[in-house]
């Protein structure tokens, strides 16, 4: 059951939008985007950079801890990136409230504890690419661990703005954590008065080859018709709470990672759960959801349920 309004931390008016910041092209685009929406729903925006002193003091010893000169540098650069971050949110905004802060701690550490509060948590996203190897550690941290919903923002080209345009896209499975992922879809599509297109795409289907009924094409269709139902009964609570929002439903036989990177092409944002139907125990990021988050081509948010 989701919480209400007043009892969910991430939907008080206190609640601030958390961009972390490193100074990469990647960090800047999400500047961009944290503070255009923390603009729009008049939330304050909250700029952070952890310098990682705890690394630098493990690595070095005692000497970091008395040398200034090996210290003071470090909270300086810190220093330095958030106030570059300021400067490009106050042009996008004059009025909008910003606070920054700068840690000693580890960056994914210093988010994943923001995200208790946040109105939901801002990062950059890696250019799209192939290969587990190319996700940070910061961004699987901060994806996985974190509670509430992290967005993960990129561009398709280096100069571009996140979109503003083209619906918001929720990924539908069955599961609990995709239960939040629609409310959320909803809530995003109804405050960005964007249509929202609800998918459900699976790729189950293929095995049946082997399973020795001949006309597989009746099974897809059976199994289609069924699940058409499913979603729409899935989808009726939160149309009637959000009568504003024009709904699409996406009912496809393919790979679901596969259709919503496509989606991703004409998407203001995609939204999933942190972890699917087939998550194994124990896993806090879904092989989908970690996929979207490194090669889709708009923001992708991924929905923790609290």
């Amino acid at each position: 059951m989701s919480l209400s309004r007043n009892e969910n931390p991430h939907l008080l008016a206190s609640a601030p939008v958390v961009v972390g910041v490193d100074g990469t092209p990647e960090a800047s685009h999400a500047v961009v985007w944290a503070a255009h929406t923390a603009s729009a729903r008049e939330r304050e925006l909250r700029i952070v950079h952890g310098t990682n002193l705890e690394m630098t003091r493990a690595l070095l010893g005692s000497y970091s801890v008395v040398n200034q000169d090996v210290v003071l540098p470090i909270s300086q650069h810190g220093e330095e990136l958030v106030a570059a971050a300021r400067q490009v949110a106050e042009k996008i905004d004059p009025d909008l409230r910003i606070s920054t802060e700068v840690s000693p701690e580890h960056p994914a550490r210093l988010l994943i504890e923001h995200s208790a509060t946040a109105h939901m948590v801002v990062i950059g996203g890696p250019e799209p690419r192939r290969g587990l190897n190319r996700l940070g550690s910061i961004l699987l941290s901060v994806s996985s661990h974190s509670r509430g919903a992290v967005v993960t923002v990129r561009s398709p080209a280096a100069d571009a703005p996140p979109p503003s345009s083209g619906p918001v896209v929720v990924g539908v499975d069955g599961s609990p954590v995709s239960e939040a992922a629609i409310e959320v879809a909803f809530r995003e599509a109804a405050l960005r008065g964007a249509p929202l297109v609800a998918v459900r795409a699976w790729s189950d289907l293929y095995l049946s080859q082997f399973s020795g009924i001949i006309d597989t094409s009746i099974e897809a269709d059976q199994i289609a018709e069924a699940e058409r139902s499913l979603l729409v009964e899935r989808l009726a609570g939160y149309r009637e709470n959000y009568p504003e929002v024009e709904v699409t439903r996406d009912i496809h036989l393919a790979d679901p990672c596969d259709h919503l990177l496509t989606w991703s092409d004409t998407a203001q944002l995609l939204v999933v759960g942190s972890r699917g139907r087939g998550g194994f125990t124990g896993m806090l990021l879904g092989s989908t959801s970690n996929a979207l988050v490194q090669q889709a081509n708009c923001p992708v948010m991924v929905v923790h349920p609290e």
